[in-house]
């Protein structure tokens, strides 16, 4: 008969409600921890890390866990060793369909491919817990060999019972360790016949210290009830179906897969007292650990689906690229001395390393749209494979939504590769690019209904049929960027020739301003986009003609003259003074 450690009797004490011992213990870690000095440095392993990302197929990928991911994948590349998958699918009630394969679609989507896993396989699979039952039995056996575990035959009636009882006393309702007494032989022999149990592991009155790569040392923990009464958080190991519960699992899988590191949230500290418990009962070493803070809002609230954080989908299909998310999630809780925050996947191997900042990480999605703007900016200066991808979804989108522009336009594909290249400062997505300069692919209101501009303030009467004139006398063969602008320029310097021939500089510039402003609303109703020459070189003459035609309404304002005088005199000041004048060009 194995000789089992002694079971300890029950701890007399005065009652203390569960929510104080956790207060208690809480500030006894704290003063704990602060008493040790954490490390000066968290650095890089001098060998190999062998690391893991293990999801359960319960949902879909979501900002948080793709940065667990993400920092467990930079680990092992910047050292030159693994990253391994691993699913957690053992809870198949809570399985969503279909969630295993887009988990592996969204990984691979983000650039982070395992070395070992699922649909790659490797020394230490399976790479399922599934498929590893076996596995857990095995070792949950030996826990019961060595001491450290036994065989629990309550019944749920019975701890359903138990829990009620101390319930209603206000006391935490732990277990009473009824079967840690049964002797081996009597335990063997109730299991021979069929009596259902679970394996719990024999906990320790004080689960052992460890440290954290963030938090530095992690003070011993006592989970034993202090109450009148005898009970003790003897977690369950392996269920009464023979599956192992998330503890055994992630211990046995850790240590079978010569897992080196594992960083995961903050919301695991509390059970890594229990691991490393486990780890002690096997007589194993466990691996490093580092605790990420949690993303959270600016109120200190973990993100909702209101935080768009709930499922990578939404990011994927509204056009952000995969480098601007992986780089936007390396920022939130990792700690670098760079002096950019612009970091592509290959660069940020380069740079990792494990030193992250202690708390939760405040996500600010105006970031998320600086890093989308480069990346944008990048992919369309490179021409490479990255503009391929955003020109073949900003066909499919503009065909999908312009469907009779398209189907018009003879070189459609051309046109929006030379659209997208015009808009290069200002792109971000492409359904933010299609909304945005939908100029560009349908009529504008006025071109059909005469509808007035939104802002009467653009330009003196007449502008509009002066620019008309000026472009006209632009040959088809000759629409250029440079003679449409060599255009515009001589209608400005030609209206102020007329009034003040002796002109101010500071003058001339406000005068293009304003008829600028007035092209703006004319070409693309107001909206932002590609500058007003690249615009017009884009549409076309005829529909630029047309355009400042459709735009121009009926006069409504002072001539010409009276206008400047007024424009000039001492108490205008400026152009920007007279915004009350109707300055609406007159119908072509």
């Amino acid at each position: 008969m194995i000789n089992r450690p002694t079971i300890p009797g029950s701890f007399q004490s005065p009652f203390i409600c569960r929510q104080c011992i956790s207060l208690i213990s809480s500030r006894i870690n704290r003063r704990y921890i602060s008493s040790r000095r954490r490390p000066d440095k968290q650095k890089l392993p001098n060998f190999p890390a062998r690391t893991r990302f293990a999801p359960s197929p319960t949902g879909f990928l979501h900002l948080g866990s793709l940065r667990t991911a993400l920092y467990n994948y930079l680990l092992a590349k910047r050292t030159g060793g693994q990253f391994i998958l691993r699913i957690e699918d053992t809870d198949k009630k809570r399985t969503v369909p279909g969630a295993t394969k887009r988990l592996y679609d969204d990984l691979r989507w983000a650039g982070l491919q395992w070395d070992e896993g699922p649909e790659v396989d490797g020394p230490f699979g399976p790479y399922k817990q599934s498929e590893r039952t076996d596995f857990y039995s095995e070792h949950a056996r030996k826990l019961l060999d060595n001491g450290h575990g036994y065989r629990c035959f309550c019944t749920p009636e019975r701890l359903r019972e138990l829990a009620d009882h101390r319930s209603a006393l206000g006391i935490a309702t732990d277990y009473d360790r009824k079967c840690a007494h049964i002797p081996e032989e009597e335990a063997d022999e109730r299991a021979e016949n069929g009596e259902p149990f679970v394996i719990r592991l024999l906990a320790p009155d004080l689960y052992p210290e460890w440290s954290d790569l963030v938090y530095g040392q992690i003070g011993k923990q006592s989970l034993r009830s202090r109450t009148g009464e005898s009970a003790w958080q003897d977690p369950i190991l392996l269920k009464s179906d023979g599956q192992p519960t998330y503890h055994l699992a992630n211990v046995v899988d850790d240590h079978l897969m010569n897992i080196t590191h594992v960083i995961r949230g903050t919301e695991w500290i509390s059970s890594t007292h229990k691991h490393q418990a486990l780890y002690n009962a096997f007589g194993w070493e466990p691996p490093v650990y580092a605790h990420v803070g949690l993303l959270v809002d600016g109120n200190q609230q973990k993100l909702s689906k209101r935080d768009r954080a709930t499922d990578l989908a939404f990011y994927k299909s509204n056009g952000y690229f995969p480098e601007t998310v992986v780089n936007f999630l390396a920022l939130l809780g990792w700690s670098h001395q760079e002096k950019s925050d612009f970091f592509p996947l290959k660069e940020l191997v380069e740079k990792f390393s494990p030193k992250f900042t202690k708390g939760n990480a405040t996500v600010s999605f105006g970031k998320l749209e600086y890093l989308q703007t480069k990346y944008a900016t990048k992919r369309i200066n490179e021409s490479g494979a990255g503009f391929d991808e955003i020109v073949e979804q900003a066909v499919e989108a503009a065909r999908q939504r312009y469907q009779r522009f398209a189907d018009s336009h003879p070189d459609f594909h051309d046109y929006i590769v030379k659209v997208i290249k015009a808009d290069v400062n200002s792109f971000k997505t492409v359904p933010e690019f299609i909304h945005r300069n939908a100029h560009f692919f349908e009529p504008l209101p006025y071109e059909t209904s005469k509808k007035p501009l939104s802002d009467a303030s653009l330009a003196p009467q007449t502008i509009g049929g002066e620019i008309h004139a000026e472009l006209d006398k632009i040959a088809n063969d000759v629409w250029t960027h440079e003679n449409i602008n060599d255009a515009v320029q001589k209608t400005v310097q030609q209206l102020l020739d007329k009034v003040q021939p002796k002109h101010s500089a500071k003058l001339k510039g406000k005068v293009s301003e304003r008829i600028h402003r007035y092209l703006r609303v004319a070409l693309a109703d107001g909206s932002y986009g590609p500058p007003n020459i690249t615009t017009a070189t884009l549409l076309g003459k005829q529909v630029v003609l047309k355009r400042l035609n459709g735009a121009a309404i009926e006069d409504k304002c002072k001539d010409v003259e009276d206008w400047w005088k007024e424009a000039l005199s001492e108490d205008a000041g400026s152009l920007d003074s007279i915004r009350h004048i109707d300055l609406a060009p007159k119908p072509l």
